[in-house]
C-alpha cells in the first residue's frame, strides 16, 4: 500500500523536523535552507511504516512561500497538518487551512509538535474544533515531540489507518503528471518528479509535455528503479525527447489525447470572496500556479482567462488567491474547460444559469453531439448509451436527426427515383453531423444502410415505369434468355442506362456490359449449357450453344472467367472449373 501525504503548518512549527524523525531522510535539499534553518522550496522523504509505503511532500510555511506549499500539497490525496503546542494556530496555519479546504483535502492528520514543550491538550482542541469546521472535518490529532519521540509510534499508527480510508485510485485512468521538479541526471538527461495521482506510468510509455512527445526511459519510485508505478506515488521519470530547461514545475506528463488543454474555463467558485477581489488573481492546479483574469457570470460561477494553458477535466479543483494580500480567496471547482465564446448581451448570465446546474445530461444537451472520450475528458459519466461506437446523441437531437433523415431519403426518393437513397457523405453534409459514423446511429427501419448509400426498404426500389419495361423485357428473354435485346430495343422500353443501372442494384436485370443485359439466372444458366460441351470450348462453340451473337458471348464469357465459373487458356479456349 501507499500513502503520499502533503505537510502543512506555520512557519518554524515543525514539519521539516517531524518528517526527518519519521523517516531518517532531511527534507530540506537546498544549501540556503539548511544555512537559514527554514524550508524554502518542497521537500521530498519516505519511509516504510508496517504494510505502508508513506512518501511525504515538505512544504513551506513562509507566507513568501505559500505558492510552494500550494504546489506540492496540489496534487496529494491528504495532509498532516503541524501546530506546535508551544504556538497554536497561526497566521499561516490560517492559510494552509485555507488552501486545504478550497481543494476539498478530506483525508488529514493533525500532528501537535513540541509536546515536551508545553501541554498539547489546549492546541489539539483548538485544532480540532477548526478542522471540523473545513472539508477535512473531523481529524485525529496527535501529540508528538520529534526530540524526545514520544507520539512518534501514534502518529505512524495514524498514517496507516488512513490509508484504509482513501478511496482507491484509478489505475487504468490517462496519466495527468504534475511535474514540481526538473533537472540533468549526468548519462540519464532529464528527470522529472511528481505525484502520480492516477494511472500507471510504464518504461517505454509515450507521453506528452508542453506540447512534445516524450517517451519514458526509465522510472523510480521511493528511492528504488521500478517496471511499473501505480497510483497514488510519488514518481520521478527519466525522459527521452526533452531538456531539463524544457520542463518547469506546473507542467504535466500526460496520455497523449486524454486531456483538454484550454486557456479559458467556467468554474464554481466556494466562496464569495473570490469574485469580489481583484479581477487578476492566480490559480493553483496541481503543481501549477497561473495568473488569471475573472469574469463572474452568476452566482457562484465565473470564468477564468488562463495566461497559460492547462490540461483540465470538469471536476478539477483549484485555488484562487491574491499574491498581493498573501490572501487564499476560495477554492475552484472546473465545470466545462471548453466553453463557448460569450458574444450576445445577456449571454455571460444564461451561462452562468447553465451551468450552476451542469450535469453531463445539460452538457450534453448543449453540446448535442459528443464522444464518449470528450465526455470523459471533462470528466462527465455519458447519461445515454452511445447511438454507434463511440457518439453519444442527446436525445431530443437524436430525435431530430432521425426525423431530418426520414425527410431526405423521402425528398431524394422524389427529386432522383432511379438512385437508391443518398449517399453517406451526402447525409453527413445535409445534416451538419461529425461523422459518418453517427448515420450509422440514426438509422431504425424501414431506413437502412446499403453499398454507401441510405435506403427506404419499404418503398419499392423501382419506379413503375420501370418494373413495366423489366416485366416485358423478362417475357422476352425467358424464351429466349441469352438473346439481350439490342439498343433499339432498350430506347423502345425507356430503359436508359439509369433505368439499367436501377433495375441492376435492384435484382432484375443483369449487365453483361455497356448495352448488354440478361436476367439474373442467366449467368448460372450458361455455365450449365456450357458444362456439357467438349471442354476446352472455343468462343464460336459457346456462342453456337448458347444460341446468342458474339456481342453477347465474349463479354459474359468474360463475366464468368472474373466470377472463376471458366478459366481461359492461351489458346484463347476455355474449360468450365469444378466447384
Amino acid at each position: 500500500m501507499h500513502l503520499v501525504i502533503g505537510t502543512a503548518g506555520h512557519i518554524d512549527h515543525g514539519k521539516s523536523t517531524l518528517v526527518r524523525a519519521l523517516t531518517g531522510i532531511d527534507p530540506d535539499r537546498l544549501k540556503e535552507e539548511k544555512a537559514r534553518g527554514i524550508t524554502i522550496d518542497l521537500g521530498f522523504a519516505h519511509r516504510q511504516i508496517g504494510d505502508v509505503h508513506v512518501a511525504f511532500v515538505d512544504v513551506p510555511g513562509h507566507e513568501r512561500f505559500v505558492a510552494n506549499m500550494i504546489a506540492g500539497i496540489g496534487p496529494v490525496p491528504a495532509a498532516v497538518l503541524v501546530v506546535a503546542a508551544d504556538e497554536g494556530w497561526m497566521p499561516q496555519t490560517e492559510e494552509h487551512v485555507a488552501a486545504l479546504d478550497a481543494l476539498g483535502v478530506r483525508y488529514a492528520v493533525a500532528a501537535v509538535t513540541r509536546a515536551d514543550l508545553a501541554d498539547p491538550g489546549l492546541v489539539a482542541a483548538d485544532v480540532s474544533e477548526r478542522l471540523a469546521r473545513t472539508s477535512m472535518g473531523h481529524v485525529p490529532c496527535v501529540a508528538v515531540s520529534a526530540q524526545t519521540g514520544n507520539g512518534l509510534d501514534d502518529l505512524r499508527a495514524a498514517l496507516v489507518r488512513l490509508v484504509g480510508s482513501l478511496p482507491p485510485p484509478d489505475l487504468a485512468a490517462p496519466v495527468r503528471l504534475w511535474v514540481d521538479r526538473s533537472f540533468p541526471v549526468r548519462g540519464a538527461g532529464t528527470v522529472v518528479t511528481g505525484t502520480l495521482a492516477a494511472g500507471t506510468l510504464h518504461p517505454g510509455d509515450e507521453l506528452e509535455v508542453g506540447g512534445r512527445r516524450v517517451t519514458v526511459r526509465a522510472l523510480e519510485s521511493l528511492g528504488r528503479p521500478s517496471d511499473s508505478v501505480p497510483a497514488v506515488s510519488r514518481v520521478a521519470v527519466n525522459l527521452r525527447g526533452v531538456r531539463h530547461e524544457d520542463v518547469r514545475r506546473g507542467d504535466a506528463l500526460l496520455t497523449p489525447g486524454a486531456w483538454t488543454t484550454s486557456g479559458m474555463v467556467d468554474v464554481r467558485v466556494g466562496a464569495e470572496a473570490a469574485l469580489r477581489g481583484p479581477s487578476e488573481l492566480t490559480l493553483h492546479v496541481g503543481s501549477a500556479a497561473v495568473p488569471v483574469r475573472v469574469r463572474p457570470l452568476a452566482g457562484l460561477v465565473a470564468r477564468l482567462r488562463l495566461r497559460r494553458p492547462l490540461p483540465l477535466h470538469a471536476g478539477d479543483v483549484g485555488v484562487l488567491r491574491d499574491p498581493g494580500r498573501h490572501a487564499v480567496l476560495g477554492g475552484v471547482t472546473v465545470l466545462d474547460p471548453e466553453p463557448v465564446e460569450l458574444r450576445r448581451r445577456g449571454a455571460a448570465a444564461t451561462r452562468g444559469q447553465e451551468l450552476a446546474r451542469l450535469d453531463a445530461a445539460a452538457e450534453l444537451r448543449r453540446r448535442k453531439i459528443m464522444t464518449m472520450t470528450e465526455l470523459d475528458r471533462v470528466g462527465l459519466t455519458p447519461p445515454v448509451p452511445p447511438v454507434a461506437g463511440q457518439w453519444v446523441v442527446d436525445p431530443d437531437h437524436l430525435h431530430t436527426l432521425q426525423q431530418s433523415l426520414r425527410d431526405l431519403v423521402r425528398s431524394h426518393a422524389v427529386a432522383r427515383p432511379l438512385d437508391p437513397g443518398p449517399t453517406v457523405e451526402a447525409v453527413v453534409r445535409v445534416l451538419d453531423v461529425p461523422d459518418r459514423e453517427v448515420v450509422t446511429g440514426l438509422l431504425r427501419p424501414p431506413l437502412a444502410l446499403r453499398a454507401g448509400r441510405v435506403v427506404d426498404t419499404s418503398r419499392a426500389t423501382l419506379p413503375a415505369y420501370v418494373v413495366e419495361a423489366v416485366g416485358s423485357l423478362s417475357a422476352e428473354l425467358a424464351a429466349a434468355p441469352f438473346a439481350a435485346p439490342d439498343a433499339e430495343r432498350l430506347a423502345t422500353l425507356r430503359l436508359g442506362a439509369a433505368e439499367l443501372a436501377a433495375a441492376e442494384r435492384a435484382g432484375a436485370l443483369v449487365r453483361v456490359a455497356d448495352g448488354v443485359v440478361l436476367l439474373p439466372s442467366a449467368v448460372d444458366a450458361a455455365a450449365g449449357v456450357l458444362s456439357r460441351l467438349p471442354q476446352p470450348f472455343s468462343v464460336g462453340e459457346a456462342r453456337t450453344a448458347l444460341r446468342t451473337t458474339r456481342r453477347v458471348a465474349v463479354p459474359l464469357l468474360e463475366l464468368l472467367d472474373r466470377r472463376g465459373t471458366t478459366r481461359r487458356g492461351a489458346d484463347d479456349r476455355r474449360v468450365i472449373v469444378a466447384p
